[in-house]
């Protein structure tokens, strides 16, 4: 069938594909055995062909030598997005992965459902960036490069809570106006619908940069990175006295999207410095080798997975630091998980009641609420849409696919607009 339209739910954290068929969404398998794929990439140091999904994650893992990269979404509408890199053995823009990324995801989705796609319904988020409405304009035109470049004629976007509304919205408590939460890994996204028959009015829609990579982020700072030298003192090379071991080195190695840019020259060069200087030489020895192995992206992994232990846990879990130094791990309980996320709490109460004030509605006016989104497992997220609206009955949606299902609901109007 030429000229089909795909519904493509590209993620910071997991994406996802899916076709209208006889008027239901079928999700089409874009990774072999699941039905959502890593949003990362390697490239092997020998120039081999690129890999996405487990397969990147696996050669990761494995220790192959190369490139891996992961949270490609944050970056649309920045400088950083353009810029050339040396990765796989060729310079590099993070523009032309992403299109590589789209164009892989295309060609899997045409093997899989027998179609050639000429078209594509994308989801986005409200705000990719939150309160620039210029940086946001450029991410949206980023992405939409990005499609274009991968072999798609026309491409129309989406917000993603209103596309999980559609797939969602049977959940909804009838006669009452419903509040999608949709936490994402870079962003929160909401949406105030009505639902009546099978048609779905959105009344609001709203979102703010905050999401799963975040939550990890804080969670990496509070727990991981105090093991690496965070917070420690540095003797001055002039002079009498200490000064703090600076911050930023940190914030990148605990940031998904700029672990990569870490591994170069420079960097290894200012840890030696701090080396050097540290009063706590056993810390900063293994941030050294951390840069020097680069094992920034295992560590990240450990951060989530401790993250994801902890969560809704009694007794807590750790973060494993042991490719590090052997029996190394920090150790993660429910008081310091709420303690490194209290900072997001505000922001995601602050959205949602943006999100009902533009809606026109009162929170005693919403009778349900539906969590979508990887990161609304997170318990805070469930903790914080019920306080802002105590009286709605809170239910989840697919987490992971509600947004394609919906797109894929939207395709024939959406296009044929």
């Amino acid at each position: 069938m030429p000229g089909a339209t795909l519904a493509m739910d590209f993620g910071t954290s997991n994406s996802a594909a899916a076709i209208l068929d006889g008027g239901a969404p079928r999700r089409l398998p874009i990774e072999s055995g699941a039905e959502t794929l890593p949003t990362a990439v390697f490239f092997p140091a020998d120039r081999g062909a690129m890999r996405i999904g487990a397969a990147a994650a696996e050669a990761l893992i494995e220790g192959e030598e190369g490139r891996y990269m992961r949270a490609l979404k944050s970056v649309l509408g920045t400088a950083l997005f353009h810029e050339q890199r040396l990765v796989g053995g060729r310079r590099r823009t993070l523009a032309d992965i992403v299109t590589a990324f789209i164009a892989e995801v295309k060609a899997r989705a045409e093997r899989a459902s027998g179609r050639s796609f000429s078209r594509a319904l994308s989801g986005r988020p409200v705000h990719f960036h939150t309160a620039d409405p210029e940086r946001d304009a450029r991410a949206e035109a980023d992405l939409r490069a990005c499609y274009l470049a991968a072999g798609f004629e026309e491409v129309r976007f989406l917000f993603e809570p209103e596309a999980a509304a559609l797939a969602s919205h049977g959940l909804g408590r009838q006669g009452t106006a419903g509040l999608i939460v949709d936490i994402g890994g870079g962003t929160s996204d909401f949406s105030v619908f009505r639902a009546g028959g099978n048609r779905v009015e959105i009344l609001a829609s709203h979102g703010i940069r905050l999401g799963g990579t975040d939550f990890d982020h804080a969670i990496s700072m509070a727990h991981a990175m105090p093991h690496l030298g965070h917070g420690g003192l540095l003797r001055r090379p002039l002079g009498e006295g200490l000064t703090q071991v600076p911050n930023a080195i940190f914030v990148e190695l605990s940031t998904w999207a700029k672990i990569p840019f870490l591994y170069s020259r420079d960097t290894r060069r200012l840890v030696e410095d701090m080396l050097r200087q540290a009063e706590d030489p056993l810390r900063l020895g293994r941030l050294a080798t951390v840069i020097g192995e680069e094992l920034g992206h295992e560590l990240a992994f450990a951060v989530e997975r401790g993250k994801i232990a902890a969560n809704g846990g009694e007794g807590g879990a750790a973060i494993d630091m042991g490719f590090i130094e052997p029996g190394l791990a920090a150790p993660v309980s429910p008081a310091s998980l709420e303690e490194a996320l209290a900072g997001c709490r505000e922001p995601l109460r602050e959205a949602m009641h943006e999100t009902l004030r533009l809606a026109g509605l009162t929170p005693a006016e919403v009778g349900s609420i539906i969590l979508v989104g990887g990161s609304s497992l997170m318990g805070l997220v469930a903790t914080e849409a019920g306080a802002v609206c105590p009286q709605a009955q809170v239910s989840r949606s697919e987490a992971f696919t509600a947004v394609v299902d919906g797109l894929a609901l939207a395709t024939e109007d959406a296009l044929a607009a």
